[in-house]
Parts: structure tokens; sequence; C-alpha cells
């Protein structure tokens, strides 16, 4: 590291919302040249701490200091003026403008009242630095994937030539090549005396990429030590007193081959993007789908429940075809399947809208879950809420208001309100806090229990390794493999994502 002297100071910093306590009395500090993890799960005050350096927010009690002199920003501009720029988790790009408008605006230099044509070039330039180099400059924002607004949104920041860099679940959507890159890129920016300050619920990115990891829990801050000082376990019960191997459910027992699918895909293809993809789920079976960003996995979803077109190959659903297919006939009570797409905010939920009538918006359409009296209704949304510990104040709050892991459960629950046989699940924890991750993987494990078939696709594996009793890892539109028992391994995973041809059994992977 070439430089390691304290950038940022935080002294009894508390941040009140009325009763609400955020932050209490926190002392904090991060080194120039220094790339120092935030952990903590959702309500530990990781995300008002970032707003704090951001400028998007100001103190109650405290003071900020900037290479050791006290600072107040006016707001997020200024923040960013003095070097201090936050990639959000929540992406905050325009979608109607260009992608190169939205990376120059960021930092807008202009002549005669027009945006220099240099700020272009800088701007192409840090999309080739991440490995983003197709993403067109002049291609519209909202036509691009969730990856690669994602990537947009790293450019951004690099092009704001930031002295501290905030970077709060960054890679959330992204696939393991596309982190790398992504790591390379932000090593450079620390080497080069940058100091980077990331917030991820990856446990292996966090010990893959960081030199300093500080805890956060209810608000206060807990401890800050070097990179590799504290296990794995050891971070958990620093963050909310349960261990790693309580994280995921106990294994189920496994499903007899002679039961019927459930789901049944046969020769499904799609554009460029799918090739003759076959695969069963059996009732209380969860089946998962894997691979590097881009190989199809995530297309299968989407043509299974009907959101493509042009999709040819069969679907079954209990032994019945399963043809024409579209979302409102999918989630029908005949067919009974549910879908959870990748991106909450604009795929899953409208934020402004109350947590009841966004859990009304599943059963649009269908018959007697409106017509049902208004008590009858809110005590079964009531009793689903409850099953996944949501946190809120009342049912009509605004879902915007709610943090990612609470609106992920109320995506979850408005759809499992129209009780269906099969569920359909894109990247479900992404960006979510450990213990919210717990509780869904405990919902699937039951679900599985009772019966539901469930798919689920994950760029964390894991989650695959210890959640799924088969997984399928897709190598450019089809399956390369199919994994389970002791060959279900994070090793084999990655070597049939990549191509490989090897394959090791779980004592060799483990040696």
């Amino acid at each position: 590291m070439s430089n390691t002297s304290r950038l940022i100071e935080l002294s009894g910093i508390t941040k009140t919302y009325g009763p609400v306590t955020a932050l209490k009395n926190v002392d904090f500090s991060c080194a120039a040249g220094t790339i120092h993890a935030i952990l903590g799960e959702n309500g530990a005050g990781k995300s008002t701490l970032m707003k704090l350096l951001a400028g998007v927010i100001v103190p109650t009690a405290g003071e900020i200091r900037l290479d050791g002199n006290a600072i107040h920003f006016a707001g997020p501009r200024d923040a960013a003026d003095n070097g201090l720029v936050c990639m959000f988790q929540e992406l905050s790009l325009m979608p109607n403008l260009t992608v190169g408008n939205n990376i120059v605006l960021s930092r807008p230099q202009s002549r005669f009242g027009f945006l220099c044509r240099s700020g272009y070039q800088e701007a192409r330039a840090c999309l080739d630095r991440i490995g983003a180099g197709k993403i067109a400059l002049d291609c519209p924002v909202h036509e691009l994937t969730l990856a690669e607004r994602q990537l947009v949104e790293i450019a951004k920041a690099l092009y704001q030539k930031p002295r501290l860099l905030i970077l709060d679940e960054a890679t959330s959507a992204l696939g393991a090549d596309a982190v790398e890159k992504v790591f390379s890129v932000v090593r450079e920016l620390r080497d080069a005396g940058t100091c980077v300050l990331f917030i991820s619920h990856r446990f292996h990115e966090v010990h893959s990429l960081a030199d300093k990891i500080s805890v956060f829990r209810n608000g206060s801050h807990v401890q800050t030590f070097a990179a590799g000082a504290v296990d794995h376990d050891g971070i958990v019960a620093l963050m909310i007193g349960q261990s790693l191997e309580q994280l995921f459910p106990p294994p189920r027992k496994p499903i007899a081959e002679s039961v019927a699918p459930l789901l049944s895909v046969r020769d499904m293809s799609w554009a460029d993007e799918l090739k003759d993809v076959n695969f069963d789920v059996r009732p209380g079976e969860i089946y998962g789908l894997g691979g590097l960003e881009g190989h199809g996995q995530q297309r299968v979803l989407e043509a299974v429940f009907g959101v493509l077109r042009g999709v040819s190959g069969r679907v079954e659903i209990g032994g019945k075809p399963f043809g024409r297919r579209t979302p409102f006939r999918s989630k029908s009570e005949e067919i009974g399947i549910a879908f959870i797409p990748e991106d909450r905010k604009t795929e899953g939920m409208i934020p402004s809208m109350s947590i009841t009538d966004n859990m009304r918006l599943a059963g649009l359409g269908r018959d007697g879950l409106l017509t049902q009296d208004n008590q009858v209704r809110e005590a079964h949304y009531k009793a689903l809420l409850h099953r996944l510990d949501l946190v809120y104040g009342s049912l009509e709050d605004p879902v915007a208001s709610l943090s990612g892991g609470n609106q992920q459960k109320v995506l979850l629950s408005k759809w499992l309100a129209l009780n269906p046989r099969c569920i359909l699940l894109l990247d479900p924890t992404r960006g979510i806090d450990v213990k919210t991750k717990a509780q869904i993987y405990q919902l699937l494990s039951d679900l599985a229990e009772a019966g539901m078939a469930i798919v689920l696709q994950s760029t964390d594996y894991e989650e695959l390794v210890h959640l799924c009793d088969r997984v399928a890892v897709f190598y450019h539109g089809s399956i390369a493999r199919e994994l389970s028992g002791e060959m279900l391994t994070p090793t084999n995973l990655i070597s049939a994502a990549m191509g490989l041809s090897g394959i090791a059994h779980a004592t060799e992977a483990a040696a």
C-alpha cells in the first residue's frame, strides 16, 4: 500500500430520526491506500454511515474530519467535490439518459454550455477499465441488464476521481468474471492511494479484497481488525450473535428419483442465449442454476414464466403441457408458478406504494383474492409477513421506507399469498444482510419440505452448495454439468462454469 495516512475520522457521531437512533456515538477512521470492509446486518448503521460520508445527511452530533480538518458537507455534490464518492446499493442511474450522459453528468465539464468531448472519451476509458467495453455510450440505460447497469454505476464512480470510494454492494449483480475485473481495478485504486470502503454480504469477496474489516451492530461500531485476524464464524458472531453453521438450514431428505417431476423443461432454446436446455424439478426439491454471468441461467426462468417471446421447446407442469406461456397464465391457480425477479426495485414492486398495495399486485386478476373482506386479506398478509419476521410500522407504510432485506421479504410474501406450487427465484438474497439471508434460506427449506418445487438461480456458490439438492451449471447457454451429493462443491461449480472438464470429489476438493 502506497499510503496509510488517515483520510477520514469520525468522532462521537450520532444520527437520530425522531425516536430512532441509527448511529450511536461512533468513532471510526479509514486510511488512504486501504480497502476497508464494513460489515453488519440490516439496521446495523452501515447505510447511515455511508450517507453521512457522501453528504446525503448530516450528523445529529459528533464531528467528521477530512485530512485532519473538521468538515461539514452541504450535500452530495460538495462531498464529491472533496473526493468522497459513493455508489449506493440502489442504483441511481437515470434510465432515459444514455450511458455516456449518466457518467459525464456526474462530473460535468462544459464549454460554452456544451459537455466536452473529452468527458465522453474519459467515460469510455472508465468502462473499458472495468471490462465493460461492450457497453455503448449512446445506449439508453433502460435497455441494459441489471449487471450492465451496475458496471455503469462503477464506471460513473471512477469517472469522479475519488479519494474515498464507497462501494455499497457494488458487485451484487455481477458474475465471478466481472467481479474479479472490478476487484483488480479497486486494488489499483488502493495502490494509488485511494481509500475504498467496501460493503458486501459476501464473505468470500470481503476476505479476498479487504485489508481491514469493521463490524457494526445496532448502530454501534463493534470492532475493527486486520483482514484474516477473525474467521468467518467469528465475524458472523460479532454481527448477529449466530454462528456460520447456523446460517443454512439442515439438509433435507433427498427426493426419490421415482417421484414424478412437477416442472419439466425439454429442448428449450431462445435466440442465441439458450440452447437445448433440459431439466426436471420434483416436488420438495430445490434445484439450483449456476454459472458465470450471461451464460443463460437467468433467461431460463424468464422463459418458463412467459416473460420471453420466441422460446422453442416444451414445458410441462404436473405432467401436463404448458404452452402459450404468459406471466398471467403462469400465476393462475391452474398452473401455480411464482416468479421472484432479479431487480426488486424496478421489476418486483412499486416502492412508492404501500406494503398492502404491493402485496395485492401479484393477485390482480385472480378471482377471489381481491374480493376478500379487507380484514381477512390483511390478516393473511400479516401472517405471511410475520413468518419472515418483517419489521414495519404499518401495512400502509411505503415499501421504499423499508430496508433492502425487508423489501425482499415483501416481494416473497406477495407471491406466497397466491399459494403457488412452484417458485422461480432470480438471485433472491442479492445485497441483503446475513440474518435476512438465513431467514430466507429457512423459508425456502420449509417450502420445499411442504412439497413446493423451487428453482433458484444464484451467483453465490455457497448458497447453491448448502441449499440446493441439485445444481445445473450453465456454460454458453447450455447445461454443462449437473451436480449433486458429494460432487456439489464450490470447486466443481467453478470448474463447470468455466467450461473445464475436471471434476473433484468433496474429499479431493478439500485437500
